[in-house]
């Protein structure tokens, strides 16, 4: 049965981070159903932040480009150095950013590779692909069977401190992204939840159909077309494979100066 929320040490320090990144949610045995987020502060340092129950926080939930302030301690089991370990019950939904003031923000965040990132020692890289294209495949039956199962054990597992939620449904379909950056193409699963929850909102209207049609339309023509930017962070255990956490529209830069 998953713990019941941490309560806050007295010796949390406290921090603020632009949200970028919520991953598709995972079934965990320790924690129940979390959600890797990951984010910037005000500095332009990067932060990935666990374990979030996402789903449990209730009016404390949050999105991407909100800032989010948390009570956090080093983490006991990732030396990552952009890890924190938060504490549930110290997270503060904030401000949302502006499109205007995104693209200026997080230009200097931007690196050519994920091998530049690992060169600077950082575990996640923003990357504004060179070219990308889109695509979905049908997942096997047995996969989708099994990914509900774990939803649905995760779901019937929760505290006495937590509220009953009903089980995710694993979207039908994997979603990629490949993409070209300085050191060529690369080919990867899309983790973010972004993706999944705007395919279920579009299917409930337009159909599973219409709904492919218009994630292929948003990030084949228009993200592109205004800017397309990734979030990759690579695994603590396996520090040399890489993730696609995210993927955004980030407009190019206007020249117009906002942040220091």
């Amino acid at each position: 049965m998953p713990s019941a929320p941490p309560l806050v040490a007295m010796n949390a320090m406290d921090e603020e981070a632009l949200i970028l990144v919520k991953a598709v949610p995972r079934p965990s045995r320790r924690h129940g159903e979390t959600v890797c987020c990951a984010g910037v502060t005000l500095n332009r340092e990067w932060r990935r932040l666990y374990p979030i129950r996402f789903r449990q926080l209730r009016e404390r939930q949050f999105e991407r480009w909100q800032w989010l302030r948390y009570g956090w301690r080093p983490p006991t089991a990732d030396r990552r150095r952009e890890s924190r370990h938060v504490f549930e019950d110290t997270l503060r939904p904030g401000a949302r950013m502006t499109e205007r003031e995104r693209a200026e923000f997080l230009e200097p965040l931007v690196v050519g590779s994920v091998r530049e990132a690992a060169a600077r020692s950082e575990s996640l890289a923003l990357i504004r692909p060179l070219d990308s294209r889109f695509r979905y495949k049908p997942k096997p039956a047995e996969r989708i069977a099994a990914e509900r199962r774990a939803y649905e054990t995760v779901a019937a597992q929760g505290s006495f401190f937590d509220r009953e939620l009903a089980a995710l449904e694993p979207s039908p379909f994997e979603f990629r992204l490949s993409f070209r950056d300085a050191d060529g193409w690369h080919h990867h699963s899309c983790a973010d939840w972004e993706t999944t929850a705007t395919y279920w909102k579009q299917s409930r209207s337009s159909g599973s159909a219409g709904a492919l049609a218009h994630l292929e339309r948003m990030y084949n023509e228009v993200y592109p077309a205004k800017g397309l930017a990734v979030v990759l962070g690579n695994m603590a255990k396996r520090p040399r494979t890489w993730l696609l956490l995210a993927v955004m529209r980030l407009d190019r830069p206007t020249g117009a100066r906002l942040f220091p």
